[in-house]
């Protein structure tokens, strides 16, 4: 991604009704920032946050948290959702490392929309869908949770389903051709999406959980 410094981000930053700014001190108890039981799904990477800001205007009774590492990034995101009046959204700014210090448990299903592919070997382990993060996922994610993956990177989806075998969880659906599949209902597209579907580019998709029902 090409960051684009933005003017008085700090300002935009703390003054959000969205954001919170100290996430980890909410650890196991996010349902009290909502002040409800529903179901709490998060973005890992959201962006400008198209994605997450449409998920939460159509689907009221769950709550969403997006997160983003940027400062730059999630000042955008925070300047489009801040025109609205939206009850289930929070936004939090920590890098995927830090999950396990901000949720316990909690998670209903992980979004990860076009994650970096960190496409050197060597940099496998950076990969959102590794096993190094599947087990930091299984860390967070209720008993039935579920990890929500899209991609235009044929390899890096390659390497996730091979990384889903691997940790040992189990793949509930997975297309290579999203738009053009039966799992295409309901879908939201994020910006990157839009943009790659745009050009011809097919649409990967994988759902996944840790254990057997």
């Amino acid at each position: 991604m090409r960051l684009r410094n933005i003017k008085n981000k700090e300002e935009i930053l703390n003054n959000s009704k969205y954001i919170i700014l100290n996430p980890k001190e909410y650890k196991g108890k996010w349902n009290n920032v909502f002040k409800n039981n529903n179901p709490i799904y998060i973005e890992i990477g959201m962006g400008k946050g198209k994605f997450i800001l449409e998920n939460a205007l159509k689907y009221p009774n769950i709550n969403f948290i997006g997160i983003e590492k940027y400062d730059s990034v999630i000042a955008r995101a925070i300047k489009k959702i801040d025109e609205r009046e939206i009850n289930n959204l929070k936004l939090i700014r920590i890098d995927a490392n830090e999950l396990n210090d901000v949720f316990d448990k909690e998670i209903d299903l992980i979004y990860l929309t076009f994650s970096d592919p960190w496409p050197k070997d060597r940099h496998a382990k950076r990969r959102l869908t590794s096993t190094r993060f599947l087990e930091r996922y299984d860390n967070i994610l209720t008993p039935e949770g579920r990890v929500m993956f899209k991609t235009d990177n044929k390899d890096l989806f390659d390497f996730s389903l091979e990384q889903v075998e691997e940790a040992g969880w189990i793949l509930e659906n997975h297309t290579y051709d999203l738009h053009h599949s039966e799992y295409n209902e309901g879908n939201v597209m994020t910006e990157y999406e839009e943009k790659f579907s745009a050009k011809g580019n097919p649409i990967c998709r994988l759902v996944a959980y840790r254990h057997a029902k």
